[in-house]
């Protein structure tokens, strides 16, 4: 049987501590890791076919990064209504 495991960038770097969804980032990681410019501005990756970078998956990927440490971003979360989550739920 042929060897399918494949080697992905962010087996061997360590979670920041405040990631919410270990998955979400590794896989975002791994994204962005594919889609670094070279020295002249344009995406490495084949799927980009020589686009400046940053190219959208690289802004996605970053967008992932960020919404996967979700402990920054729930402090910044407002309600928007004068009903606290809590209250909808229980009128629900």
């Amino acid at each position: 049987m042929p060897e399918t495991t494949r080697f992905r960038s962010s087996q061997n770097v360590i979670l920041p501590d405040d990631v919410t969804d270990p998955l979400l980032w590794r896989a975002a990681y791994d994204v962005a890791a594919a889609h670094q410019p070279d020295p002249t501005g344009r995406c490495t990756s084949l799927l980009c076919a020589g686009r400046s970078a940053p190219c959208e998956p690289l802004d996605n990927a970053r967008r992932a990064m960020r919404l996967a440490r979700g402990g920054a971003r729930r402090a910044e979360f407002r309600e928007t209504s004068g009903r606290s989550a809590r209250d909808r739920r229980r009128a629900a």
